[in-house]
């Protein structure tokens, strides 16, 4: 029986198109032509029989070709540490590159530190791609980053998972919002009539907690897709939200903000999932954002 290989120079090929989203800024990075980019790929699916990348615009991995995909980075990765336990190459080595998906709010407060102490140490650079907590983990299944922040306990299939911390949203709004949409109370009508402030199109925190209070409509949305900014419009009076304990502060306390049904907050728990090498530069990124979250 035939063993099938996979040529690591091909496969690394279909992960910088999939990165620079077209075959001509693939070829501009590798410094070949379109053409051979192109006759790259096409080798590499006829080896393997399959269809690797959807020739769109941006282009996106198929299935197998995100399998390819993440072979490729884990390959690099690899690469890059050997080379540096050899010492091979003259002067410093060149920084390797680690995907990572988070969500808004840990990127926003307690994440970033913990990155950048493991910056000054290593030669290695981040590809931070923000998404929502529940949707992270979809980033490691097709291979676009090899570490993530996520409310998923379960392992994705070739990862391992360790838990991170636990965040508490409350919902809550100004008191001018208050006084005009709740002055009769909060009930499930007055629920579907105020408007409330979404994240993005994937945040599910508003419509669980409406859900929880027996509402199942959709009253009107703002969407504002940024953490900071999110709770500003929530200060203002745009609408009402879910915000964690570290943006509501003492604002409960002094005024600034009321919390509709007190005591009825929700909690997240996040983990961190990644791939299951061995990595001594995964481990030590997985190992500093593990402590960061500890100590917030």
């Amino acid at each position: 029986m035939l063993h099938m290989t996979i040529p690591l120079d091909l496969a690394r090929t279909l992960a910088v198109t999939v990165d620079h989203g077209t075959l001509e800024a693939a070829a501009r990075a590798l410094h070949i032509t379109p053409s051979a980019v192109s006759q790259r790929i096409k080798s590499l699916e006829d080896r393997l029989g399959r269809v690797l990348l959807v020739r769109s615009k941006p282009v996106r991995p198929t299935e197998s070709g995100s399998a390819i995909v993440r072979l490729a980075r884990q390959l690099t990765l690899l690469e890059h540490e050997a080379l540096e336990a050899v010492g091979a190459g003259d002067g410093p080595q060149k920084p390797t590159s680690i995907g990572i998906a988070v969500n808004a709010d840990s990127l926003a407060t307690w994440f970033l530190p913990a990155l950048t102490e493991v910056a000054r140490q290593h030669p290695v650079t981040f590809d931070l791609h923000r998404e929502d907590e529940e949707y992270t983990t979809t980033l490691l299944e097709s291979g676009q980053v090899m570490g993530a922040v996520t409310s998923r306990s379960t392992a994705v299939s070739g990862c391992l998972v360790r838990p991170l911390r636990a965040t508490r949203y409350r919902a809550v709004a100004a008191p001018g919002f208050v006084q005009r949409w709740f002055a009769a109370g909060v009930d499930p009508a007055s629920l579907s009539a105020a408007p409330f402030i979404n994240f993005d199109r994937r945040d599910e925190l508003q419509l669980s907690f409406l859900r929880s209070r027996g509402v199942h409509t959709r009253p009107p949305i703002h969407f504002v897709p940024a953490s900071s900014e999110f709770a500003a419009a929530v200060r203002l009076g745009l609408g009402w939200g879910m915000l964690p304990d570290f943006q509501v502060g003492d604002a409960l306390e002094t005024g600034e903000l009321v919390e509709l049904v007190p005591a009825s907050g929700v909690t997240v728990p996040l983990y961190w999932q990644q791939w299951n090498l061995r990595s001594d530069l995964l481990d030590i990124v997985a190992d500093a954002v593990a402590s960061a979250a500890g100590q917030t």
